[in-house]
């Protein structure tokens, strides 16, 4: 089969496309025909060797796809060949820039008829991962305003469309034109632009000086210190991604009792997975939730995708076709 291999962390150029066996199907797993594969931010820090999981070289990447079960392995009685599916990212026994995947069969979910495999392929991490920023480490209520920061982003519309649904006032950040647009199309009730200068204003404006209840940060070396001046009194913070080190005044948190924390969906447990998923799930089946696919390019590409995923601007999920 064809699957992409880091043999040096590197750049983008460590990404290379070669034929290797197909993993072996085991006890307890199914083997998916991937039909296609998520690109995420942590797959660019991991492919480097400074991320936190650095895995044993050579390696294929990717944690996010979406495809149809070829074959199930002795036990396996909740799927069947031809099922449609997606991973969540854990379970799996290698990466998922490949033809084929094998993943514990409790790591697949049904991915309904209506969403296409492209927008299967932008869950396992993304939506997974707002979603847990959202109940778990935010403690989101409805009635509560959330601002997301990239909204436009992968995880940002994700955030948006699932707060949107559980009923809270949702302020998006973008840095372009397209971007505010999508956010706003996703549900956002409030669009800025985080580019101008002074942004702040419109954000402390949009809630009558109240501040917003949630903040969900997908840049925290450049905004985690101005976050503590948007937040209302008991307001969370939730750091979802961050490239550097920054300073803050703890004074900020101190005067209105705020909450910060920091997220990493690899840590959640199987029984949170689980339920993130239920949650998903029904939101995919009533259609309250509707990935949203920037740009599609081959297998082959994936250093050009891996380039695109960091750039700013960015909109939706990117996503790889074997």
């Amino acid at each position: 089969m064809h699957a992409i291999r880091v043999r040096a962390f590197g750049g983008p150029e460590a990404l290379t496309l070669e034929d290797i066996q197909v993993p072996e199907l085991t006890s307890g797993h199914v083997m998916v025909r991937v039909h296609a594969a998520g690109v995420n931010p942590v797959d660019t820090y991991i492919r480097t060797g400074t991320h936190a999981i650095k895995p044993v070289l050579p390696y294929t990447p990717g944690t996010d796809m979406a495809g149809v079960v070829e074959a199930t392995g002795e036990g396996v009685s909740s799927w069947k060949p031809g099922d449609r599916v997606y991973a969540d990212g854990v379970g799996l026994t290698s990466g998922t820039y490949a033809d084929f995947v094998v993943c514990e069969a409790s790591h697949m979910h049904r991915l309904p008829d209506r969403v296409s495999f492209a927008q299967g392929a932008a869950l396992g991490v993304p939506y997974a991962t707002a979603w847990r920023a959202l109940f778990r480490h935010g403690q989101t209520r409805p009635g509560e305003t959330v601002l997301v920061h990239g909204a436009s982003g992968g995880v940002g519309t994700a955030a948006v469309q699932i707060a949107r649904a559980h009923g809270c006032r949702v302020i998006g950040t973008a840095g372009t034109p397209e971007g505010l647009a999508l956010a706003g199309d996703q549900g956002a009730h409030v669009m800025i632009n985080h580019r101008n200068t002074g942004y702040e204003a419109a954000v402390t404006e949009a809630t009558g000086g109240r501040g917003v209840d949630v903040v969900l940060e997908m840049l925290a070396n450049v905004n985690l210190d101005r976050d503590l001046e948007l937040v209302a009194r008991g307001g969370r913070v939730v750091v979802i991604g961050n490239r550097g080190r920054i300073e803050i005044d703890p004074r900020k948190m101190m005067r209105n009792d705020v909450t910060i924390s920091g997220l990493m969906i690899f840590n959640a447990s199987e029984d949170e997975l689980a339920g993130i998923h239920a949650g998903i799930g029904a939101g995919l089946e009533n259609g309250s939730l509707q990935p949203v696919v920037g740009r599609e390019l081959p297998l082959a590409e994936a250093a050009n995708a891996h380039v695109a995923v960091m750039e700013a601007g960015a909109l939706g999920k990117i996503v790889l076709l074997p």
